[in-house]
Formats: structure tokens, C-alpha cells, sequence
């Protein structure tokens, strides 16, 4: 048989992988990969929440399903997790109580069978016990899930979309100074993820990933306006302005704390060190910065 008629029927009695966040930028990546390699999928959805296109193409030929889930609501529990073995898990930024919001979906998931967690973290993450993705870890080892963590760098794909407007408008507002980023394309993550959920070897491993390249956002802001061929500038402003800024752009207070945290560090010079996992594991170079603003210049138009 070959792999076209391969993919359209997939091997029945297959376990669906569990997809949190299933409309996000990592989370649609980790789907397209896992797709792509004929690899059945349950995507959880927020309750009246809309499906990508991709989830609706891949559930007309049975190769996935999407799921109301929401972690504050115990009886979208079961219906996810039923069947299924593993787990792409994934932070949703507005949950910040990580005992009342995650512990209940994760005991239910560790009580359904599932006997791995893939957890996208955050680089650093077990050296800072202040950001909720340590507490999550903490969790998961507490709960003795077998797991695999994913510690990215900061996504190159919060300035198409966190800080999309921004750009449009011409200027980079964030507080990171001239301070070095270690930039990861999400798909390289995503890349990482469905190996981790579809090869042997990765239970008990954590991985912290970058690009191969750190920038600060002066040399960010260069290579937006070289490669979308208009001028963007970067500005620097206080803690306080920032979080002005980002309220106004309609953000919740818990998002931007998390996120002037993040921006902090590379101010401080701790966000742009370099790892070479995200190559080892793909067994070739990351995605690079201008490869990224080139792929998505369309965002910004």
C-alpha cells in the first residue's frame, strides 16, 4: 500500500495523542507535524471554540477529533483523555493557579492511563520558581507522570502576534534594553514535540531549546525592516509604561506580568544563551530569524 492510501486510513486500534492547546502557535504546529506523519490526534478545543481547518480536513479522513476541554470544567475531563496514552500539555496564559487549575485535569489524565506528558515549559524554568510553568513541572514529577519537558526560548512568533500591531505600526515596544534574546521558531519546537511523543527514549528528559542565533531587539527590528522593506524601530521603555502599553492593547494583568518577566531577563543579559539540543534533536540547523520574518511577512501587512 502506498503512503497516500496509507494516510487517508489510519491504523485502526491507534491511540489518539491529546492536543491542549490545539489552536495555538505551538499547539497547530505540534498537530500539522503529528498529522503529516499519520499520526491520529485529539484536539482539545475551548468549549464553543472553532476548529482549525487543518483538524476539520484530518477528522473527514479519521486521522483526528476535536474535544470541548477547558481546565476549570471537570466533566470535559473524561472525554479527552479517554483512550488515549499520551499528552501534549500546554499552559493557556490566563491560568496562573497551577493546584486548583492543573492538578484536577492531571490526575484525571494520570487516572485515564495517560503514561506520558509532553509539557511545553519555559527555558530556565527550573531555576525560577516564580513562573507558573515551574509549578506545573513541580506537578507533574509530584503526581509521577512520566514526562518530557520542552524549555523554549522566547517565541519568534510573539512579534506576529503578540506584538503584531506593534510592528505594523512601525515600532518594537519592549522592555528588554540591548539585551540578547535566544529566538526559537515554534515549529522547530513543534518538530521537538511530536518526536518526543512518537520515539522512544524521551520519558525522564528535559530539553532546553533555541535557535542558533541570539539577537537583541535592535538587530530584531534591522531585519524586519530590511526583509518587509519598510522602516521598524525599537523602543525601549520602563516596567511601567510597558504594562500600560500592553493593557491598553487589551492584555490581562496576568499575561503581562509573565511577559515583563520574561522581557526582564533578557534586559538583564540572561535571555540570550544558546543551546545545541534544538539541532541535535532535529539533526539540522533551527529555523533562523530572517528565515521566520520571511515565512510569515504576511502577518504584518
Amino acid at each position: 500500500m502506498d503512503r497516500a492510501n496509507r494516510r487517508s486510513e489510519p491504523e485502526k486500534g491507534m491511540d489518539p495523542i491529546v492536543i491542549t492547546g490545539a489552536t495555538g502557535n505551538v499547539g497547530a504546529a505540534v498537530i500539522h507535524t503529528l498529522l503529516a506523519g499519520g499520526v491520529r490526534i485529539r484536539a482539545a478545543i475551548t468549549p464553543g471554540g472553532r476548529t482549525s481547518q487543518a483538524i476539520q480536513d484530518a477528522e473527514a479522513l479519521g486521522f483526528a477529533e476535536s474535544v470541548a476541554f477547558d481546565f476549570e470544567r471537570p466533566e470535559t475531563f473524561a472525554p479527552l483523555f479517554a483512550g488515549a496514552r499520551k499528552l501534549f500539555l500546554m499552559r493557556p496564559p490566563h491560568l496562573t493557579d497551577v493546584q486548583r487549575q492543573f492538578r484536577p485535569a492531571l490526575e484525571a489524565a494520570r487516572s485515564a492511563g495517560i503514561d506520558h506528558v509532553v509539557f511545553l515549559s519555559l527555558i530556565g524554568a527550573e531555576r525560577n520558581s516564580f513562573v507558573p510553568h515551574a509549578k506545573i513541572e513541580k506537578l507533574i514529577l509530584d503526581l509521577e507522570l512520566p514526562h518530557t519537558f520542552l524549555r523554549p526560548s522566547f517565541f519568534m512568533q510573539n512579534l506576529s502576534n503578540t506584538h503584531r500591531q506593534d510592528v505594523i505600526n512601525g515600532a518594537l515596544v519592549i522592555p528588554a534594553g540591548r539585551g540578547k534574546t535566544s529566538f526559537i521558531d515554534t515549529r522547530d519546537i513543534a518538530a521537538v514535540a511530536a518526536l518526543a511523543l512518537t520515539e522512544p527514549g524521551h520519558i525522564g528528559r528535559s530539553y532546553p531549546l533555541t535557535g542558533s542565533e541570539a539577537l537583541n531587539y535592535f538587530e530584531v527590528a534591522s531585519t524586519l525592516s530590511a526583509v518587509l522593506g519598510r522602516p521598524i524601530v525599537y523602543r525601549s521603555p520602563s516596567v511601567l509604561r510597558f504594562m500600560r502599553h500592553m493593557r491598553r492593547q487589551g492584555h490581562p494583568w496576568g499575561f503581562i506580568a509573565v511577559t515583563v518577566g520574561i522581557y526582564l531577563t533578557a534586559r538583564f543579559g540572561l535571555a540570550g544563551g544558546l543551546t545545541a539540543d534544538t539541532e541535535r534533536l532535529l539533526g539540522r540547523p533551527p529555523l533562523t530569524f530572517r528565515q521566520f520574518v520571511q515565512d510569515h511577512r504576511s502577518a504584518w501587512n
